[in-house]
């Protein structure tokens, strides 16, 4: 069935964001005595929601967590981003040459999700056609997110391609229906293998993608 649109994802699938994020989630964390590794941390929670991350964390640890334990998280992650995140490679180059629509549908906030296109210059490429875990109110693995960004895209689900970077988000994307493309990202479950396409890099994605008469 042909494609006529695209969802991506932000984090780790359009900057490279996933190990800051992780390193500074260690540092937070460290400070109430938990020795946390960024594989580890990445392995447990990348694609996940916030705050199943923080309920996870207070379990490990025996107590609450501050309520300024998350503020300053995203604090701490807006001046590493501003300092040190990149874009993924070819990012800028695929979203100049592909020809279908395209949107963003996240797990994270919409003021990070701006702050990551700011930094990456990709915030030209996508205007208000940017979702939010956090405007709807549900998180990946629930294909809720990308249902909603499909429909306001005006698009049947079944003819949406969803680039992702994590198990929760192939698990989404497979649930709703979507052709799902996975990012030299997390090991595609057993499960899920028949219906995730691992891709390289992000240009890969331009003959699998565009209409056969512009590639």
């Amino acid at each position: 069935m042909e494609t006529l649109a695209v969802i991506f994802d932000c984090d780790g699938t359009l900057v490279d964001s996933e190990v800051l994020g992780h390193e500074v989630l260690c540092r937070c964390i460290g400070e109430f005595g938990l020795e946390l590794s960024i594989e580890e941390s990445m392995r447990r929670f990348k694609g996940g929601k916030m705050a199943d991350c923080v309920v996870e964390l207070e379990t490990q640890i025996g107590r609450k967590l501050p309520d300024t334990f998350v503020p300053k998280f995203r604090r701490l992650c807006e001046e590493v981003f501003e300092e040190r995140l990149l874009p993924i490679d070819g990012a800028h180059e695929l979203l100049t040459q592909l020809q279908l629509p395209y949107c963003i549908a996240s797990s994270g906030p919409r003021e990070k999700i701006a702050l990551n296109l700011r930094v990456t210059g990709l915030t030209s490429f996508f205007g208000d056609r940017i979702f939010s875990a956090y405007d709807v109110g549900v998180w990946k693995p629930d294909p809720g997110l990308f249902l909603h960004a499909a429909e306001a895209m005006k698009v049947s689900p079944a003819r949406c391609a969803v680039i992702e970077d994590s198990v929760p988000g192939y698990e989404a994307g497979v649930a709703a229906g979507m052709r799902v493309f996975a990012l030299e990202g997390d090991r595609v479950p057993a499960a899920l293998a028949e219906s995730v396409q691992v891709i390289e890099c992000l240009l890969d994605l331009l003959p699998l993608l565009n209409p056969a008469s512009c590639v």
